[in-house]
C-alpha cells in the first residue's frame, strides 16, 4: 500500500479552494478580523477592493493593510479578463422589471445589478413611486422580473410608505404582509447618519437577502448641512466616498442593484432650453452608472429619459402612476 501524500502547502490549499473567507487569511488573528467587521468588511472580495485607507482608519497599520488586501486581491484572482467573459457573464443578468414595458424596453430590460442608477427630476415626477415598485419587484422570481430578494431602503425625507406598498402588492396580487417583511428601512437623520446606515449594510445584505439598496433621496441632508462655498470641497468628497461606498457593494455582492434618487435646481443662466440640473455636480454624476432624468407629462404620465449609460443610448419612455402601481 501506497504512503500517504503529504498535506498540501497553505499556498497551493488556497489555490484549490473556489471561495474564501475571512479566516482563510494568512497570518490575521481575531482582533484584526474584529476590527475589519466592525468596518463593514464581511468577506475576502470585500477586502480585496477596499481601499487601503479604509482598513488603516479600522486601526490596522499601513504596512500590515496592504499586504492583507493584495493577499486578499490573490485569492479573488482580481486581475485582466476577456472581455468575452464580461459578455457571457452579463448575457446571464436578471433584471428588475420596472413595471413599465415602456420604461423597461429603453432599459434594456429593467433595472440593472451591479450597477449604481440615479432617478432625478422636479418633485412629484415618480422618483418614489418607481422606488416603492422596485422594492415589491425585486421580490418577485426571475422569469417575473425580479431577483427573489429583498430591499433595503434608505429614506432621508420621511417619503417611504407603507401603504403604497401594500396598494402596488393588491395590484399584483400578492400578500403584501410578506412583502413588507422583506423591505428593510432605515430612516437616516442626518448625512452622517446616511453614511453609516451604508457601511452598515453589509451585515444586513447578507442576513436579509437583500438584491435592491435604495437611497431617497442621497442630496438632501448634504444640501442642508453644508452651507455656503466654503463647505462645498468638504462635502462633495464626503459625498464622493459615499457613492463609492455604494457602488462597492454592487461590486461585493452577486445580482445586488443600487438606486439613489436626486433632486434638480435651475440654473439661472441658461436662457433658452432646459434649465433643470441635477444637485450634487459631477460628483453625483460621474458616480451613477445609468442616469434617468424624471419629468412630467399628461395627468398621471410621467416621462422617463436615459441621459447617460455605458450601453444604452439617450431614449424616452412614458410610464403612468396609477394607484395599483407604476405601468403604460
Amino acid at each position: 500500500m501506497s504512503e500517504k501524500s503529504p498535506p498540501p502547502s497553505d499556498k497551493n490549499s488556497m489555490e484549490l479552494k473556489s471561495t474564501f473567507d475571512l479566516k482563510d487569511l494568512p497570518g490575521v488573528g481575531e482582533a484584526t478580523l474584529k476590527k475589519l467587521k466592525e468596518e463593514g468588511i464581511l468577506s475576502i472580495k470585500a477586502l480585496a477592493i477596499s481601499p487601503i485607507s479604509k482598513l488603516i482608519d479600522a486601526g490596522i497599520g499601513e504596512k500590515s493593510a496592504e499586504k492583507m488586501v493584495k493577499t486578499a486581491q490573490d485569492m479573488e484572482k482580481l486581475g485582466f479578463k476577456s472581455a468575452e467573459l464580461i459578455w457571457e457573464k452579463r448575457k446571464k443578468l436578471n433584471r428588475i422589471h420596472t413595471g413599465s414595458i415602456n420604461l423597461d424596453e429603453i432599459l434594456s430590460g429593467g433595472i440593472e445589478p451591479g450597477a449604481l442608477t440615479e432617478l432625478f427630476g422636479e418633485f412629484r415626477t415618480g422618483k418614489t413611486q418607481l422606488v416603492h415598485q422596485l422594492c415589491v419587484n425585486v421580490q418577485l422570481p426571475h422569469e417575473e422580473g425580479g431577483l427573489e430578494g429583498a430591499a433595503l431602503y434608505i429614506d432621508t425625507e420621511g417619503t417611504f410608505r407603507p401603504e403604497r406598498i401594500i396598494q402596488m402588492s393588491e395590484g399584483k396580487d400578492l400578500d403584501y404582509n410578506e412583502i413588507l417583511k422583506k423591505i428593510i428601512v432605515g430612516r437616516a437623520h442626518n448625512s452622517n447618519h446616511q453614511v453609516l446606515l451604508i457601511r452598515e449594510a453589509p451585515k444586513i445584505i447578507e442576513e436579509k437577502n437583500i438584491k435592491l439598496i435604495i437611497i431617497d433621496s442621497v442630496i438632501t441632508h448634504f444640501r442642508s448641512e453644508y452651507i455656503g462655498r466654503g463647505t462645498l470641497a468638504t462635502r462633495q468628497q464626503v459625498l464622493n466616498n459615499h457613492i463609492h461606498d455604494i457602488l462597492r457593494l454592487t461590486e461585493i455582492y452577486d445580482e445586488l442593484a443600487a438606486i439613489y434618487t436626486n433632486q434638480v435646481s435651475a440654473k439661472p443662466d441658461v436662457f433658452y432650453g432646459n434649465p433643470l440640473t441635477h444637485t450634487g455636480g459631477n460628483i453625483i454624476a460621474h458616480g451613477a452608472t445609468i442616469r434617468i432624468f424624471l419629468r412630467k407629462g399628461k395627468g398621471d404620465q410621467r416621462i422617463a429619459k436615459v441621459v447617460d449609460a455605458p450601453n444604452l443610448p439617450e431614449e424616452e419612455a412614458v410610464f403612468t402612476i396609477k394607484e395599483e402601481g407604476i405601468g403604460d
